[in-house]
């Protein structure tokens, strides 16, 4: 599956903590000893850098959602990008998204909100060197062949179908496409009931709408298949059922942890979602 090479330190340290973690080691009797690299001084452990925290928005949504968020992963010493989403699809988006890393130094950690995590999952395929954890907030983790909308049709509990309105318009080649949008007079209880009314205000004012077609798009790949994932599960979600969380967390044995909050979770509870983010980037560190 991979050669052994003498490579980056932090490359050294993926191949002992998935060794280790899978339990092979233990299973076949092996001991996963330090490696000197050259001009390493002795047994000392390689000075880590901290992975940079990539913050991926989802529909109705932009990168402000993730404001209270950047902060709290900034003062403790997190380098952050809140990627602007295009919305336009999983496709499209992931390949957006991978510009994204593939600019980016260093390991990196990919957070995503809702529609946020089919991209995410989609734009880490592949991206195992680089990509150490994937964390799903309130979010999507599709397998390859599901659609965002799909995943919400699979379980009841969500009302965004009767609180979205379409906005039609003649894509460049003459055929019609159809953005989505909340209704402002709803966009508080449906997205953000937690949220203060002022500030819902403004998120329903500065919301990005999201293609129809990209919720129906199918997804092609999976990444959280192969790179340690996170999720956090809102149990007060009005767009993704609650049980369409826990059941796709559950599929790919993400370390889960649930909290009564709306959808906006990153706006009304950023100290929860900080602590997630953290977790997952100690963890594989």
């Amino acid at each position: 599956m991979f050669t052994m090479r003498i490579a980056r330190p932090h490359r050294l340290h993926r191949l002992s903590r998935r060794l280790a973690l899978s339990g092979v080691t233990a299973a076949a009797g092996l001991s996963v000893t330090a490696l000197t690299l050259p001009g390493a001084a002795g047994a000392a452990a390689p000075h880590r850098e901290r992975p940079t925290i990539v913050l991926e928005h989802g529909a109705f949504a932009d990168g402000a959602s993730w404001d209270g968020v950047v902060e709290r992963l900034q003062r403790a010493g997190y380098p952050v990008v809140a990627a602007a989403n295009p919305l336009r699809g999983p496709a499209n988006d992931a390949a957006h998204l991978r510009g994204v890393v593939d600019h980016i130094d260093g390991p990196v950690v990919l957070v995503g909100h809702s529609y946020g995590g089919t991209v995410i999952s989609q734009a880490a395929a592949g991206l195992e060197d680089k990509v150490e954890a994937l964390v799903y907030i309130a979010a999507f983790l599709p397998d390859a062949g599901e659609s965002s909308l799909g995943l919400t049709d699979k379980f009841p509990g969500s009302t965004l179908g009767q609180v979205i309105e379409p906005v039609n318009h003649t894509l460049p080649d003459g055929s019609q496409g159809a953005d989505v949008f909340i209704k402002p007079d709803k966009f508080h209880r449906q997205f953000a009931a937690d949220v203060p009314a002022d500030k819902a205000r403004l998120m329903a004012a500065g919301q990005r709408p999201v293609a129809a077609a990209a919720l129906e798009e199918k997804s092609t790949k999976a990444a959280w298949r192969t790179i340690p994932s996170w999720s956090l599960v809102t149990t007060g979600d009005r767009n993704i059922p609650v049980a369409a969380q826990r059941f796709m967390a559950r599929r790919a044995h993400a370390h889960t942890t649930e909290i009564d909050a709306s959808h906006a979770v990153s706006v009304s509870r950023p100290d929860a979602v900080t602590r997630i983010v953290e977790k997952a980037a100690r963890t594989v560190r």
